[in-house]
């Protein structure tokens, strides 16, 4: 039986992904996060609820004692030193796979106008992330980093890749369902984009900026 740490166990897509996994799969999760009180349901017999913070390294590496793999749902103008801290616990505890959500942009990867708008809406917010996905990538972590979308609530399961951190990207929008669901794959199918660089997105969602927005 394989058993998952899920790192920022409250975010909207980790709570997504939490539920899939209960029921598509007979993993284990602890569920490591600083305020468990945001987490709405939890099946106490799979799902163990471990208070910490991910740049704290100790906690950290406590949490994943037992753990197969690491799903990292972080954000936070600290993410680069969380990265530095998954690196290293991930280290110290011989666990290699790791699912690391980011964001789209973060190498500049974003074409024409909806590039150019994406960089003035997310500023300082890029640079960041892009510092948290190289400790990602520098490591010899069998990693799979994601960079969705701009995020939708839609109620659908809709995407499509992009390979690679210097492919252009496509599309503009991407279902919080729809990464959920490409998670949970990840994590049936431990050998798909293994050290891969992930961009996901809604198919026919090309255009200047997303269109809800």
């Amino acid at each position: 039986m394989t058993k998952i740490a899920i790192l920022g166990a409250a975010g909207q897509i980790a709570q997504l992904v939490e539920p899939m996994l209960l029921k598509k799969t007979d993993v284990d999760m602890v569920l490591y996060l600083r305020h468990p009180n945001k987490l709405h349901q939890v099946d106490e017999s799979r799902e163990e609820i471990v208070k910490g913070d991910a740049s704290n390294f100790n906690e950290l590496k406590a949490a994943l004692a037992g753990v197969d793999l690491v799903y990292a749902n972080l954000a936070g103008s600290n993410i680069e030193d969380q990265a530095k801290t998954v690196v290293k616990a991930m280290d110290a505890t011989g666990i290699k796979r790791l699912i690391w959500v980011s964001s789209l942009g973060i190498y500049d990867e974003v074409p024409g106008k909806f590039g150019e708008w994406n960089k003035n809406i997310l500023g300082s917010y890029l640079t960041t992330y892009r510092a948290a996905a190289d400790k990602i990538t520098e490591s010899d972590l069998d990693y799979t980093i994601i960079r969705p979308a701009w995020l939708t609530n839609k109620d659908e399961v809709s995407y499509e890749k992009t390979v690679g951190a210097q492919t252009p990207f496509k599309g503009t929008e991407v279902s919080r369902l729809s990464v959920a669901d490409y998670i949970v794959n990840i994590i049936e199918n431990l050998e798909e984009d293994l050290k891969a660089n992930i961009g996901l997105d809604k198919p026919g969602t090309d255009g200047d900026k997303p269109a809800w927005y």
